[in-house]
């Protein structure tokens, strides 16, 4: 089976890595240790470049490239943001990283900090993670007394601080503007681009963004090299990716694999154990809910950037979430239609007024009060706000339901007829889900 505990080492250790002590006996704070004492800065950011690390928060931006962005000659001071603000429907990866792997976290962020001659990180943590904030409150206690942060934490005399913030359960707030916005104590509302973090960011200073999965794969790469990281998967998807798998699936949980070497049917058959007896599978969005659906035709699609943008979605977050074909596909696609209506800042006229006459068109439907021509409507009310809009959050409601609708036509048109049937109720699985 494909899986590889690196940034879930804590399953490699008893399943917790909470106490430092735990964390240091599984070769916790070595990479730190070994980058501020034996390499140079921009040797630390050439081994970030050299693993072609992509974001795992959805964009898949390279992170050493992001990196290198930031000027080392910047007057301003230098800021590390943490993007903890995990509110991606179908994604629950990170927060299993801050209760039971925190340090490896907070080592990410301090060899980020490193590279790009940062003095200072913040953890932009969801508020509904009330859990999480207290596991990360205890490890950066622990790690603060046993020096590994605060004034010698880069070398003697060079010192680099986490501060913990905890966000207001905005879904905004995870666009990387939006999350700056509300930590400077604004509005969480994207900001108009460019200027990007890298020249601008936190309190318009240079700033590194990436998210919880993304900095805690950082002391793996520096522990054992960039080649390391870099021949596991292909050219542009390198490593290990944790999958957050939910719905209809007997064994849901987060599993981490190594990109490329996994299908989708294995994932979902192999790995997370298939279907209820009887079931079959109809649809998947495999990135997160913000990302074009697969269908049947898909299963056989590797799991890495590539494949999945040839297939016609995205990596995204990998919160894969599983429908079998008890479900309808237009029912589904308003739960989504109304997350996002709901969550829009309402900055961006498009975004705020498209995503509520998404969610009537598909209200009327569902509720047998639609007409045929709606099907074509939600298409053209779809083709004024993709692409219109300040952040991705329209593009990303657009997207599960564009995509539905093309490849659905007969469902979509069934309904627009007859309305849709009521969900099956799920049957408890007694599977256990993997942690």
């Amino acid at each position: 089976m494909p899986i590889r505990n690196i940034v879930y080492r804590h399953l490699e250790h008893g399943g917790d890595l909470t106490a430092l002590s735990d964390y240091e006996a599984s070769g916790g704070w070595k990479a730190l240790e070994t980058a501020t004492a034996h390499m140079e800065r921009d040797d630390v950011l050439y081994a970030l470049h050299r693993s072609v690390l992509r974001g795992r928060g959805g964009a898949g931006f390279p992170m050493g490239r992001k990196a290198s962005f930031i000027p080392k000659d910047a007057e301003k001071p230098v800021y590390v943001v943490c993007n903890a603000d995990e509110s991606e429907p179908g994604t629950f990866k990170d927060r299993a990283i801050m209760e039971h792997n925190p340090f490896q976290l907070l080592e990410g962020i301090a060899l980020a900090g490193y590279a790009i001659r940062s003095r200072h990180g913040y953890i932009y943590i969801r508020g509904e993670y009330e859990h999480q904030a207290r596991a990360l409150d205890r490890a950066l206690e622990a790690a603060y007394s046993a020096g590994h942060l605060g004034p010698d934490a880069h070398g003697p005399g060079e010192p680099f601080d986490i501060t913990l913030h905890r966000g207001a359960g905005a879904y905004i707030c995870g666009e990387e503007t939006g999350l700056l916005e509300s930590l400077e104590g604004k509005r969480g509302q994207p900001r108009l681009k460019p200027p990007f973090p890298a020249v601008a960011g936190l309190w318009e200073s240079p700033t590194l963004i990436n998210n919880v999965e993304t900095l805690a794969s950082v002391p793996p790469i520096i522990e054992h090299g960039a080649d390391w990281w870099a021949q596991m998967g292909t050219e542009k998807s390198t490593g290990v990716k944790i999958f957050s798998v939910s719905g209809h699936v007997m064994r849901p949980g987060n599993y981490e694999i190594v990109l490329h070497d996994t299908s989708l049917r294995e994932l979902i058959y192999d790995i997370c154990g298939g279907f209820r007896p009887g079931r079959d599978f109809k649809a998947c969005w495999v990135g997160g809910s913000s990302v074009p659906v697969l269908t049947k035709e898909h299963l056989d699609v590797a799991l890495d950037y590539e494949s999945l943008q040839a297939a016609g979605t995205f990596l995204g977050s990998a919160g894969c979430i599983v429908m079998d074909d008890s479900e309808c596909i237009v029912r589904a696609t308003l739960r989504l239609a109304e997350f996002y209506r709901h969550e829009s800042c309402g900055k961006c006229s498009p975004c705020r007024e498209g995503t509520m006459w998404m969610v009537k068109l598909l209200d009327r439907l569902v509720n047998g009060e639609g007409r045929p021509e709606d099907v074509d409507l939600l298409l053209k009310v779809s083709g004024r706000i993709q692409g219109r809009v300040l952040c991705a959050l329209a593009d990303g409601a657009v997207a599960p339901i564009a995509s539905a609708v093309h490849l659905f036509p007969d469902e979509f048109a069934e309904v627009a007829r007859n309305g849709s049937p009521p969900p099956t109720p799920m049957i408890e699985s007694t599977a256990g889900a993997a942690a």
